[in-house]
């Protein structure tokens, strides 16, 4: 089970994470040792190993 206390925002975490399960489930490599595990948990353990990072999303419209 993943350690989320200590961890400053949750949703930040939960979305972090979750964006990053997707790119696996698309055939990104996984940059932790994977093991047998879902890519949910994968997810979850480069965020917190900070293997993953978020990115900040700008809101500029192109022109």
């Amino acid at each position: 089970m993943i350690d989320r206390s200590k961890l400053p925002n949750s949703f930040e975490f939960v979305v972090t994470a979750g964006a990053r399960a997707r790119q696996l489930l698309a055939g990104s490599t996984p940059k932790v040792a994977a093991g047998a595990h879902k890519p949910t948990t994968i997810a979850q353990e480069e965020v917190i190993t900070k293997a993953v990072e978020k990115i900040e999303r700008t809101n500029r419209v192109i022109e």
